[in-house]
């Protein structure tokens, strides 16, 4: 019993429910539904589970009060509930004849389910095992006086668990939703990786079969279909067939098209993956009912700023050696995009442009923003007219028009390209934008520097627009990047600076600042800039999280640190204004004034540590 009480404690956590009253349901736990009387009346008659029983005999119910381990309810649909049966062991999910309903957890919930029949529609669900890596899971509908259930409409759920309103949702039809939940992506992005590996898929191939999966989610006909289809080559053929319908709706150029069609038909090829029969785990009907179940009900929230389809990348290829910064990949903490966008002051007017987009999370992150006071009129314009990316990469590429896409974006403006290619600088300067947001990619020997992003993008922006970029501390210093710094300043003014903490982008150790520009407006040395020193976001690193905000900090820290800038305040320990130029120090450590009242000896000590790790990295502490 107490390992039955597992599989009962796990899919508790899976629903996301509390017994009792939740917002949207009611969750009645072991049958105790002496309060809903339509409902126990028909356990009653149910009776305890008979040790054997044919699923149309009605005749044998067991002595008491049938009771399912949860029976759940849905305040806006009175006619619909879930009925559970759980199992301790996958070997006791389902006989072969479905007629030992005292035994199996499928043949317990369908004779629960031929009795609630009667008056209700009855979601059945049976699930098995005490591990979520390898429970089993079935869902059936069974619909109110009819003879027979219904084994398909609910068998994208095979094997996950979903949260209540998603399988009400799946059962009619509608689009799934999910809170954000970095432990399931971390999760999902571990399982698909080490199954991709297994089969032997190329590492430059994981990422673009996952997105290319999910843009073909995004075409209804593939999303009703894929599931019935008789055969890998003919799920295959169907990804193929939706990527390039969506790819085309969203105007992207027909070789883009031919070079994700071409990876799926080198994927279709691969003898280990046709071999894995399509009812199974692993095959390519898992893959895409756990993508279509687990993450895209995640991105399908049209006001989320959330990037979740760049944290599952960054989480996948984690597991491809190292931390991914060799694919081409350092996330940008959502926070900090956040912080980034309410800088650069995007609104539904703006022209948004990012020329090293990853994976789109600015895009998303400016896309939510905008939408927050537009009309539908309006946010179809910004879909459609107001967001545009570059990137190099092509499997960042494919994800970032997926990102755009799966959101409705009617015309996916991602440039597949060098920022730096004139064709694409006089294409995005053709489009008048205004706002631009970066990461650029580190410094590689040989290659552009950051501030040369920087400034290719201030070059493409219109008179006046605003360019916010991340960049290392030491493109802020002075002693490096000294004919680039001479260059933006000609042209460019620096509006601010914000040091931002060192551990932002944990794991990966870069010290970084933002920086503001103001585009074609030669930077005057008599006015002062801003400076603003951001040490303290509220986040803290917890176990396998990360830097997360444990204490609900972050809200209240943007506020106070966009308050300050808007009004130039100067406060000690904070913030300071001063006048620079382009061989000047660019941060607010150089001028600030410390508030001693709040200094105590570890500060002392810790801002000694910081400082000589930071020359340690910079190349500026040598032996000898």
């Amino acid at each position: 019993m107490a390992v039955e009480q597992s599989t009962e404690s796990l899919t508790r956590r899976e629903i996301k429910c509390r017994g009792g009253d939740n917002d949207w349901c009611f969750v009645f736990p072991q049958g105790d539904v002496d309060d809903a009387e339509k409902i126990l009346d028909l356990l009653k008659k149910a009776g305890g589970k008979p040790t054997q029983c044919d699923l149309e005999d009605f005749s044998k119910g067991g002595n008491g009060t049938a009771k399912p381990e949860f029976i759940i309810t849905f305040n806006d649909d009175i006619h619909t509930i879930i009925v559970v049966e759980c199992k301790n062991s996958a070997k006791k999910h389902q006989s072969q004849n479905l007629d030992y309903p005292n035994g199996y957890a499928v043949d317990g919930v369908l004779y629960y389910a031929k009795f609630l029949k009667e008056n209700f529609n009855v979601i059945a669900i049976a699930i098995s095992g005490t591990k979520k890596t390898d429970i089993k899971v079935d869902a059936f509908y069974w619909g109110k006086g009819l003879m027979t259930y219904d084994t398909d409409l609910l068998k994208k759920a095979k094997d996950i668990i979903l949260e209540p309103k998603n399988y009400l949702k799946l059962a009619k039809g509608e689009k799934l939703q999910k809170d954000y939940s970095l432990d399931e992506i971390r999760e999902t992005a571990i399982e698909m990786h080490d199954y991709l590996r297994e089969i032997a898929v190329r590492e430059e191939h994981k990422p673009i079969f996952i997105a290319g999966v999910l843009i073909a989610l995004n075409n209804n006909d593939f999303s009703k279909s894929y599931a019935y289809l008789p055969s890998y080559n003919a799920v295959m053929s169907a990804i193929q067939i939706a990527i390039e319908n969506e790819l085309k709706k969203g105007g992207i150029r027909n070789d883009r098209v031919a070079y994700i069609k071409q990876i799926f038909k080198m994927l279709q090829d691969n003898s280990k993956f046709s071999s894995i029969p399509l009812i199974r785990k692993k095959s390519i009907v898992w893959y895409v009912e756990q993508l279509e179940m687990k993450i895209k009900p995640m991105m399908d929230y049209a006001d989320s700023t959330l990037d979740a389809l760049g944290v599952f990348y960054h989480e996948f290829i984690k597991y491809s050696g190292g931390d991914g910064s060799g694919l081409g990949i350092i996330l940008t903490p959502q926070h900090l995009t956040e912080f980034m966008v309410e800088l650069a002051g995007v609104n539904k007017n703006s022209k948004v442009v990012d020329i090293c987009c990853g994976s789109g999370g600015f895009l998303v992150t400016a896309m939510s923003k905008m939408f927050k006071d537009a009309n539908p009129v309006e946010t179809a314009t910004i879909r459609k007219e107001r967001l545009f990316g570059v990137e190099q990469d092509d499997g960042l590429y494919t994800l970032a028009i997926a990102n755009m896409i799966i959101r409705q974006d009617g015309k996916s403006n991602i440039i597949k390209g060098d920022c730096f290619d004139p064709k694409v600088v006089k294409e995005l300067k053709a489009r008048n934008i205004n706002v631009g947001l970066i990461n650029p990619p580190y410094s590689l020997k040989g290659g552009k520097v950051e501030l040369e992003f920087v400034e290719q993008l201030l070059e493409i922006l219109t008179v006046d627009g605003i360019g916010v970029v991340v960049v290392p501390m030491s493109c802020a210093i002075g002693t490096k990047f000294k004919d680039v710094r001479e260059r933006l300043f000609k042209k460019h003014t620096l509006k601010a600076v914000f040091s931002m903490p060192d551990d932002i982008f944990y794991p990966t150790g870069t010290n970084p600042c933002v920086m503001v520009w103001k585009a074609h407006a030669p930077h005057d040395t008599r006015q002062e800039t801003y400076f603003g020193y951001c040490k303290d976001d509220g986040y803290v690193k917890r176990k396998k999280l990360g830097r997360i905000d444990y204490y609900g900090r972050w809200s209240d820290i943007l506020t106070q640190w966009l308050k300050l800038y808007r009004n130039h305040d100067v406060v000690d320990g904070l913030s300071a204004r001063a006048c620079v130029n382009h061989t000047d120090e660019w941060l607010c450590e150089a001028y600030m004034k410390t508030d001693y009242s709040t200094l105590t000896q570890d500060d002392f000590q810790q801002t000694v540590n910081d400082y000589l790790a930071y020359l340690v990295k910079a190349g500026e502490v040598y032996e000898g």
